[in-house]
């Protein structure tokens, strides 16, 4: 399916980028079929004008009178020394009289220049018609539609084919991720039940406080790539849920992860109600502030988790004292790091920004360099009865 989309928006780009080369030749090629045109109009007056002429030239003066010849197609009139109208079929007064084929505001105009004291008095022989050039750009939208159409067929079919061995790489890759993620849930699994069993029949120590908080630290990371790898796929059901024991909760989680750096979390917690939304996605938004919050703190420093409600509303609050952001524009970007020496991929941002853009949760960053950072997220008012 991401490969068909794939095709089709870059057929779609490629098509209009050609559409626009084609402007230039197209544009030349409306001038000169209106050339055209236009002496094809003119060829056809003069025609006319002839007949006309040699109408008058065939009039027996023993005849009571001359029948002027008319047509449908264009109108015409004689007109004397002065220009004024001897005999008109023409509505509109002739701007100019001078002696051949011109154009004006769409109006096409023959004048031909009679002899003197030969045409009833008349001097000069004036033919107009209406010129329309609205076949012309028909054809050239029909050539530009039929050039667009070609492209396009033409393109998604190249681009589908040279896509298909990058489609195969990719869902080997998927496969891969996927067989990957699940031998690595396994043995994940088991370190931390050896580690709780162990801490319940011998005394705690650090060692064991360490590796406990670095399983953590790689549960957090493979909740991440799974979320990644699945929530295009399954739709996320909502419930409601208590924020402040949801977020107490997952605080008590990070502390043995923290007391690696001996940082402490303040925990800053008030009962702002519940809020509507699937419990996976909340814990990858609260998981991945506590990590990167630890993260990037310095050692020997706290972090401070707030929540409270303002205006009906839950505000949940993450702050350390850490390196601080210099990009905050950036750090939602996918695979961005701005510090690579801290470890990670860079999606857990990337996660954070698309559950709350799906969820339409606010967020406020502050940061400053070498001070920390915090990040503040304002929950939508969700009322119980609503639901």
């Amino acid at each position: 399916m991401k490969g068909d989309k794939y095709s089709t928006k870059y057929a779609l780009i490629y098509t209009t980028l050609v559409a626009f080369i084609l402007l230039a030749p197209l544009l030349f090629y409306t001038i000169y079929m209106k050339n055209i045109y236009s002496i094809e109009n003119e060829l056809f007056l003069k025609e006319k004008s002839l007949l006309i002429v040699q109408q008058m030239q065939n009039f027996n003066t023993n005849d009571e009178y001359f029948e002027y010849p008319r047509f449908t197609s264009f109108e015409s009139g004689l007109y004397d020394e002065k220009f004024e109208p001897i005999f008109t079929l023409i509505k509109e007064p002739v701007k100019y009289f001078k002696n051949g084929y011109y154009l004006d505001e769409g109006n096409a105009y023959l004048i031909v220049k009679l002899p003197k004291e030969r045409y009833f008095g008349a001097r000069y022989l004036v033919l107009k018609n209406k010129i329309s050039y609205a076949l012309v750009y028909e054809k050239v939208l029909i050539i530009l539609f039929s050039i667009a159409i070609f492209i396009f067929i033409l393109s998604l079919l190249f681009l589908k084919m040279f896509a298909k061995p990058f489609q195969k790489m990719n869902k080997q890759l998927d496969n891969f991720i996927k067989d990957s993620m699940h031998e690595i849930n396994t043995p994940l699994s088991i370190i931390n039940v050896n580690i709780d069993l162990y801490n319940r029949k011998y005394e705690k120590n650090k060692y064991m406080q360490r590796m406990k908080a670095a399983t953590k630290v790689l549960s957090n990371i493979y909740s991440d790539m799974d979320y990644l790898i699945k929530h295009e796929r399954l739709s996320y059901e909502k419930q409601e849920i208590d924020l402040a024991a949801f977020v107490q909760e997952r605080i008590e989680y990070f502390n043995e992860v923290a007391k690696m750096k001996n940082i402490t979390i303040v925990s800053q917690i008030q009962d702002c109600g519940v809020v509507y939304m699937n419990d996976k996605q909340l814990q990858r938004l609260v998981d991945n502030n506590i990590s990167n919050a630890v993260k990037y703190s310095y050692d020997n420093s706290q972090i401070i988790i707030s929540l409270y409600s303002k205006n009906g509303r839950c505000h949940l609050s993450f702050k350390d004292f850490g390196v601080g952001i210099d990009k905050v524009t950036k750090i939602f970007t996918r695979y961005y790091r701005e510090d690579t020496n801290k470890g990670g991929f860079g999606i857990g941002l990337n996660i954070v920004k698309s559950i709350i853009r799906e969820e339409n949760i606010e967020l406020k960053v502050e940061s400053l360099p070498k001070q920390g950072s915090e990040f503040l997220y304002i929950f939508p008012p969700y009322s119980t009865k609503d639901i």
